[in-house]
């Protein structure tokens, strides 16, 4: 595989028929049309003023929370991580974070800071830009409690920071009107000022839980279904015996229900699949219809 020649002065690296196995938690998906790493934010309003990028567009971070289907993406996938990649930190008690962060390194940056109450970011398995599209949470926290402003790029590479009043916020929900055609670059977090060992202390610990709790190390996108009200989605998935369910190489995990592994070289299909026959078993057993959590992209082979 071999990077296009440049367009006009774009100076990110921009790729045609790139497999996006590799950026997916899963390691399952397809072959994008186009793959753009753009070298900075400034780059990638150029390439959007200018037009230099084929529609439909995705941005991808870090690949979890997504399933990438066999056939790949038609158009252009943007990839955040490592590319928008910046942290400040502008007073004592903000941070503005860019999409391409992991919520991990976030996490860490905030408590070298000194500030108190990051630390569940750290039980993030994503990036700043995908946690800001779904209000991410981990162990009682949620994304949206701490954003101050969020800025989001429009197809034209227009700008523009809004409050967290403009959107509709909700568990793993957000809502705004243009959503469909933008897409967060960064965002302005606040918190309180706490000890620094402290709050170390406290990631190490969200850590510790989200291995005690979780298949980490295996091949999964995280949480596949929203958590019912007042109810746990890998409760349901257990009481129906779908632990160590499999559908060809795809498995619901035997530590944590709500967890589909990729076992054994599974298929997008065989992933897709599973969590079909999850939701419509779980359905007839129980009454209560699962949600998604995780969102199904690209063409099916």
């Amino acid at each position: 595989m071999q990077s296009t020649k440049k367009k006009a002065s774009m100076r990110g690296k921009l790729y045609h028929n790139y497999s996006l196995r590799k950026h997916t938690s899963w390691h399952i998906g397809g072959v994008a049309e186009y793959c753009y790493f753009p070298a900075d934010l400034d780059d990638l309003v150029f390439c959007f003023k200018n037009h230099l990028l084929p529609e439909p567009y995705l941005w991808l971070g870090l690949g979890s929370n997504v399933l990438m289907r066999d056939g790949g993406f038609k158009g252009t996938v943007i990839m955040t991580l490592g590319c928008l990649k910046n942290m400040e930190n502008p007073s004592p008690d903000t941070v503005v974070v860019q999409a391409g962060v992991t919520c991990a390194k976030m996490a860490r940056y905030c408590a070298r800071l000194g500030m108190q109450g990051a630390a569940f970011f750290a039980g993030i398995p994503g990036t700043v830009g995908g946690a800001l599209a779904m209000n991410a949470g981990a162990f009682g926290g949620e994304t949206w409690s701490n954003v101050v402003d969020a800025t989001m790029m429009k197809k034209t590479g227009s700008l523009q920071t809004f409050s967290p009043k403009d959107f509709q916020i909700g568990y793993r929900n957000v809502q705004h009107p243009g959503l469909a055609s933008a897409w967060f670059v960064r965002a302005t977090f606040v918190f309180s000022q706490g000890d620094v060992m402290a709050e170390k202390a406290a990631i190490r610990q969200t850590l510790r839980k989200r291995a005690d709790a979780q298949p980490i190390g295996a091949l999964s996108c995280g949480s596949v279904f929203k958590n019912p009200h007042e109810d746990h989605a890998a409760r349901l998935i257990e009481f129906c015996g779908l632990k160590g369910y499999r559908r060809g190489g795809a498995l619901v995990s035997e530590k944590h229900a709500n967890f589909i592994l990729n076992d054994a070289n599974s298929t997008a299909a065989d992933m897709e699949a599973l969590i079909n026959e999850v939701q419509k078993i779980v359905k007839e057993k129980t009454g209560v219809a699962l949600q998604r959590e995780v969102h199904i992209i690209g063409e099916p082979t």
